[in-house]
């Protein structure tokens, strides 16, 4: 069977989903990913779909919210009685540039559609900038229990090479108002590598994060990804490009400082002071569940079908005003693919893969990893050790066919 085309099969107007795909909704879980792509200001090494103030021609927010409950009404349409939900997820983009009206009346709408399940984890992405006490209060009493802030950083130096517009001290201020305003929950993300930035700056954004309180820390190495103004900047030669081993030691003063104030890695990127504390809906992604992705460019996956909506804005909102999928593509993926995917993801998590989910080959590919200290096996699961989480595409890469 052919694999599809560069850009995936066309998405049916009416956005019908295969029989096969919906017998098996939320098997491992169902969620719902909303993508908010208005930013204030566009960071020089971001690459999401995202738009600022003079992007597009008539750059506004209001009425966004209505457009997103407008394709959730499609997707109650296709998938007809869908389990509750599990996770909802408000990404951007900064959701929190819309009013927190709107985003209650998001989440409302998904409660009306299939109904939030009764321990339901629902997270909001904010810049610190973006909130106050009381929008944080009202955010809290919409239902919304989880909330991740975009610090990055606490070095001045390194938030004026990301064209981050916080202050320094802003996000530990906002993680502080979050916990007062409710939210148990509250995550910092922290970005390492960033050209210029040195040890210091570092273990002082990672001391600054831990001291405010927070459940949950993310931390990622910079990518530097091609057409932002970052890749160009460094180009032009006007800052150097970002250093694997500097990663690799920035990653370890992460670990190191973050199990020493209790937090516990369950992702190679994600620690968290508790269980309650991880991200169910990121987990969902990880361990093959199932969610429907709202907005310009999300993606959903179904049953073993992805796919993706049309990334621009405007036709985007013109697809669902004329009442049909905004589905720009989509592909029906193989058995092969679904066994790479889990290989992949699960081998980053804690809880490890499975050491029956390999075949023969793959089962004598973790032995040698573990003889080379990249692997431990834990109740029949394959686990990164600390050196291995340093090198787990390699791994990975040695464990697939």
């Amino acid at each position: 069977m052919p694999g599809p085309l560069p850009d995936g099969e066309p998405v049916p107007s009416d956005g019908a989903l295969p029989a096969s795909a919906l017998r098996t909704v939320g098997a491992r879980g169902f969620g719902v990913y909303v993508h908010v792509p208005f930013c204030s200001s566009r960071c020089g090494y971001c690459d999401f779909n995202t738009y600022a103030p003079g992007d597009l021609p008539g750059w506004r927010t209001e009425g966004y919210a209505d457009t997103v409950l407008a394709e959730l009404e499609l997707a109650a349409r296709t998938l007809g009685a869908a389990p509750a939900v599990d996770t909802v997820f408000v990404g951007g983009g900064t959701p929190t540039l819309l009013p927190a009206d709107d985003l209650a009346r998001i989440i409302e709408g998904i409660d009306k559609i299939w109904g939030l399940a009764p321990d339901a984890e629902v997270t909001t992405e904010a810049n610190p900038e973006s909130v106050t006490p009381e929008s944080l209060r009202a955010l809290r009493a919409a239902g919304y229990t989880r909330i991740s802030l975009g610090m990055q950083s606490a070095a001045p130096g390194v938030l004026r090479v990301l064209d981050r517009r916080h202050s320094p001290g802003r996000a530990a201020q906002a993680a502080s108002e979050a916990r007062a305003a409710g939210f148990d929950h509250v995550n910092l993300d922290l970005i390492y590598g960033t050209p210029g930035e040195t040890a210091d700056d570092f273990a002082a954004s990672l001391a600054i994060a831990i001291g405010a309180g927070v459940d949950h820390v993310s931390a990622y190495a910079l990518i530097v990804e091609d057409g932002t103004r970052l890749a160009a900047r460094i180009r032009r030669g006007e800052l150097p490009h970002p250093s694997d081993d500097v990663a690799a030691d920035r990653y370890l003063a992460a670990d190191a400082a973050l199990t020493a104030a209790g937090f516990d890695w369950y992702e190679v990127s994600n620690w968290a002071t508790t269980p309650a504390g991880r991200c169910r809906h990121n987990l969902l992604y990880w361990t093959g569940g199932d969610w429907w992705g709202v907005g310009p460019g999300a993606h959903s996956h179904v049953g073993g079908v992805r796919w993706w909506n049309v990334k621009h804005p405007a036709a985007y909102a013109q697809r669902l005003a004329d009442g049909r999928s905004p589905g720009a593509g989509r592909e029906v993926l193989t058995a092969q693919d679904r066994h790479v995917e889990d290989v992949m993801l699960r081998l980053r998590l804690a809880s490890g893969l499975p050491l029956d989910v390999l075949d023969a080959a793959g089962r004598a590919d973790a032995e040698r990893a573990r003889t080379d200290g990249l692997l431990e096996v834990v109740d029949g699961a394959a686990v990164l050790t600390l050196r291995g989480r340093l090198l787990a595409d390699a791994v990975v890469r040695d464990l697939l066919p």
